[in-house]
């Protein structure tokens, strides 16, 4: 077989495997992960799929400089939280996250987009000074996980991924944090962190 038609024959593999919707986890205490899959998304896009973004923790109520980057390619991102957990009621995240839920399960199990990211569902579902399993339930997150539509990429980021997620991830990357400069006393920095 010749090396022009071996290639052809993996780059049609390679595509034939591309079809297969994944699951992608960007977790770890370390900076990085939305910004990874806002990558993956801008990526996407330029090669003409669908992309949609909920951010589970971050309030409408603010201002997101890659959620004003992304508009400007098509792309909506939603929040979908009330904010930091230390900054609202336990309750109050609780009726946020009940609400968020149904609406990303939607958009996943629709099957319009070709990639769903449910950013910062991990952090959501690590939460443990109130109950939320009866909100967002892990075996949901897992069901929906195994049942997307077939050629659905799933991209879920956070803190504290729930082992039973990246048991059935097709990929888990974990982003540490070896020096911070919040460390340092150093804030936010606007177009860094928001």
């Amino acid at each position: 077989m010749s090396n022009s038609l071996k290639k052809k024959r993996e780059m049609g593999n390679m595509e034939q495997t591309s079809k297969k919707g994944l699951t992608l986890v960007f977790t770890g205490d370390g900076k990085g992960k939305t910004t990874s899959a806002i990558g993956l998304a801008v990526r996407a896009v330029g090669r003409g799929l669908k992309v949609k973004i909920f951010q589970f923790i971050k309030s409408p109520q603010r201002s997101y400089g890659e959620q004003i980057a992304l508009e400007k390619i098509g792309v909506e991102m939603v929040q979908l939280g009330t904010g930091f957990t230390w900054t609202k009621t336990p309750e109050e995240h609780r009726e946020a996250l009940k609400k968020a839920w149904p609406i990303a399960k939607e958009a996943v199990m629709s099957g319009e987009f070709d990639i769903v990211v449910l950013d910062e569902l991990n952090n959501a579902l690590a939460i443990d000074k109130f109950p939320i399993d009866d909100v967002l339930p892990l075996n949901e997150v897992i069901e929906l996980i195994k049942n997307k539509p077939e050629h659905v990429h799933l991209v879920i980021t956070g803190r504290g991924a729930k082992q039973e997620v990246k048991d059935i991830a097709d990929l888990v990357s974990v982003i540490d944090a070896e020096k911070h400069y919040y460390d340092e006393g150093i804030p936010a920095v606007k177009g860094i962190e928001f």
